[in-house]
């Protein structure tokens, strides 16, 4: 017996988890920004005479300045792999490979564009770290704190945490791949969070939004890509019950 077209659709994944782990860390970060903790963590790296770290070889040369252009090259190479894939990556439908390509480049220029339009400074433009800023939330959009703002949130810890979207690609053929990027991708933003940190660029909320935000750009990401392949079946289905009208007028001939 020939299945029904219907039983030919692949299957939405359902992740009811993801939904409750988004929202969940969405409470426990606006939990943070309530808290204060940013500054009293600030505190651990400077003093009124600013930052004695900020210059560091470790904190700003290697894992600043000379890091700046590799998330752009693994984008490159994310954007051609997805006509010539290699290892994993030729194991996802190119829908997939697309997807994972756009949400890193969408988690980027997201980071960025909210960067350009933040009136936030950073830790050390503030007075108690020997600057000239007075630490106004980031929730007080359009408010000024006297220093030079566009600093929320974190963008250099973008540079790992756009990279959330290879566990979205994968965990619908590879699991244990797509476990092994989510914990790169937040390895590697949380290890260039703490070297803004350390030297005074950014509070804590600012690499724990980044995290969230480009998590959230990558689910968004996910389900629209989804809602797509399980579309295509269902237009090729169409044609199943006219090709098979046609079966017994050809066996008469």
């Amino acid at each position: 017996m020939a299945p029904s077209p219907s039983s030919l659709l692949p299957r939405r994944p359902a992740a009811p988890g993801l939904f409750f782990w988004s929202l969940g860390s969405l409470l426990l970060l606006m939990l943070w920004d309530y808290s204060g903790l940013d500054l009293s963590l600030a505190h651990w790296f400077g003093s009124a005479r600013g930052f004695p770290l900020q210059d560091h070889w470790l904190w700003r040369g290697l894992l600043h300045d000379d890091i700046r252009p590799l998330p752009w090259l693994l984008e490159l190479g994310l954007l051609a792999a997805v006509v010539w894939p290699v290892g994993a990556l030729r194991q996802l439908a190119p829908e997939r490979r697309a997807q994972l390509a756009l949400t890193t480049l969408l988690a980027l220029l997201a980071i960025s564009s909210i960067k350009l339009h933040s009136h936030t400074s950073c830790p050390w433009d503030l007075q108690q770290f020997g600057g000239v800023a007075s630490h106004v939330s980031h929730w007080a959009w359009g408010v000024s704190d006297g220093g030079g703002g566009g600093c929320f949130p974190a963008g250099h810890a973008s540079a790992g945490f756009a990279f959330l979207g290879g566990f979205f690609a994968f965990r619908h053929v590879l699991p244990a791949t797509a476990r092994r990027w989510l914990a790169g991708a937040m390895l590697a933003g949380f290890t260039l969070g703490l070297a803004q940190q350390v030297r005074g660029a950014h509070y804590m909320s600012h690499t724990l939004w980044t995290a969230w935000l480009c998590w959230a750009t990558a689910a968004l990401v996910d389900c629209s890509v989804s809602q797509l392949i399980a579309q295509k079946p269902s237009r090729a289905q169409a044609r199943v019950p006219v090709l098979a009208g046609l079966r017994p007028s050809m066996q008469a001939e």
